[in-house]
């Protein structure tokens, strides 16, 4: 059984593709028709009913091939250019959550994702995507727009599968949010209280928002959860809460202390959790040492 540090439970956050793949992209209506337009011809009843197509692709910038002379350049090598001047002074950082509209071309002028495109603004987290969006959407403030120059060494860097060579986007920057407060150390954190539940591997645990169901994971279950881990002097050393991310796993893919712990719940359930050393990281090399606490919430079970 591999047992993952917990900077390896947190790396299953990384967005791994298109800033735009994010789920946590915001739906909105379709822009409504002119009340003009009428449609050239009137169907009959037996007529097949059109299929529907699809949105035509954004134009390429005129200036797609390569930055213009009058583009900003950090020392990183992004080049962008301000479209539309935005409000307030306030810049997003890599922490923050942000909620943009965008379309991406490579430099032929070939457009691969518009969010606009789908009628849908994207939200994520600024610190998961490419480096380039990463650095260069730090630069915006509120209602800015940018179009970007991103160097393939800040975009894809010759990922099978995605756009190759220097990227061009346009980003409008819609809203921002920073990180969440990282939640407040229990104050049972040093040792289990008289009502914790113990098992018989040593494992304690305490209910602290029941769940609903009957139906627990297993340990070959994928889970969805928001957790937090403190060492038992208190020392915060992991948190998706903190960064306003839940994460998803195989559950036989973890210490063995979540693998146990994880499958007393139901979903909805918040629990705290004392895992003894041996149950956790065994005295690994950069690994959290000697018991831990951790605050989980399942969120879903999500299938073996």
């Amino acid at each position: 059984m591999r047992r993952p540090t917990h900077a390896a439970l947190a790396s299953l956050l990384a967005l791994l593709a298109l800033p735009a793949c994010s789920k946590d992209a915001a739906s909105s209506g379709s822009a409504p028709s002119s009340a003009t337009d009428t449609p050239a011809t009137t169907p009959t009843k037996n007529a097949a009913p059109a299929a529907p197509s699809e949105p035509a692709p954004i134009p390429p910038p005129p200036d797609v091939a390569a930055p213009p002379a009058d583009a900003a350049r950090t020392s990183s090598g992004l080049a962008s250019r301000v479209l539309q001047p935005g409000s307030g002074t306030e810049h997003p950082t890599a922490q923050s959550r942000v909620t943009v509209h965008y379309t991406g071309w490579t430099t032929d002028g070939k457009m691969f994702d518009s969010s606009i495109r789908r009628g849908a603004p994207a939200t994520f987290p600024l610190g998961r995507v490419i480096p380039g969006w990463t650095e260069g959407v730090q630069l915006m403030v509120q209602g800015e727009k940018r179009r970007f120059w991103i160097p393939e060494a800040l975009a894809y860097r010759g990922r099978a599968g995605a756009p190759a060579g220097m990227l061009v986007f346009d980003v409008e920057l819609i809203a921002m949010q920073g990180p969440p407060a990282p939640p407040p150390v229990p104050a049972d954190v040093a040792a289990p209280p008289a009502d914790a539940v113990r098992t018989a591997s040593g494992l304690a645990s305490k209910v602290l928002q029941p769940g609903r169901g009957t139906k627990h994971p297993d340990a070959d279950s994928l889970v969805e959860v928001h957790y937090t881990g403190w060492t038992t002097d208190g020392r915060q050393f992991d948190s998706s809460v903190a960064r306003g991310r839940p994460a998803s796993f195989p559950l036989s893919h973890v210490i063995a202390g979540w693998t146990e712990g994880v499958q007393l719940m139901v979903e909805g359930e918040k629990r705290r959790f004392w895992i003894p050393e041996n149950l956790a990281y065994g005295g690994r090399p950069g690994a959290p040492a000697g018991m831990l606490v951790f605050d989980i919430e399942l969120l879903a079970i999500r299938g073996e």
